[in-house]
């Protein structure tokens, strides 16, 4: 009786060191994408007060479009490039809040997330 109070006390102690470390790789990558966020933002606001002033020296409609197309093209990569690198933050956010819990789950049978 004695070995099986002290199996379980230990279980509770090790949910617990993992749900504290989880909550901590939780809280660091959620920090990271946040800032990851305020600097795209940041660099796509500077990028459009530049294109703005480019525009506004332009004397030909036919230069403007070549502008305002431009910028649309480097805008959507810049934005196609920013999901991706996100995406890349939530998964491996994901597989650290994870990894506190892998032992104990691998003993019921869970396998880690790819």
């Amino acid at each position: 009786m004695m070995k099986s109070f002290e199996e379980f006390q230990s279980f509770g102690k090790d949910g617990f060191e993992a749900y504290v470390a989880s909550t901590n790789a939780l809280t660091k990558g959620f920090q990271a994408i946040a800032q990851e966020a305020a600097d795209f933002s940041r660099k796509s606001f500077e990028k459009s007060t530049t294109a703005f002033e480019k525009l506004s020296a332009v004397k030909s409609v036919d230069k403007v479009l070549e502008v305002q197309q431009s910028l649309a093209k480097e805008s959507y990569d810049a934005l196609v490039a920013q999901m991706t690198k996100i995406n890349e933050l939530y998964l491996s956010t994901a597989k650290e809040v994870y990894k506190p819990f892998e032992a104990s789950l691998a003993s019921f049978g869970v396998k880690a997330p790819k």
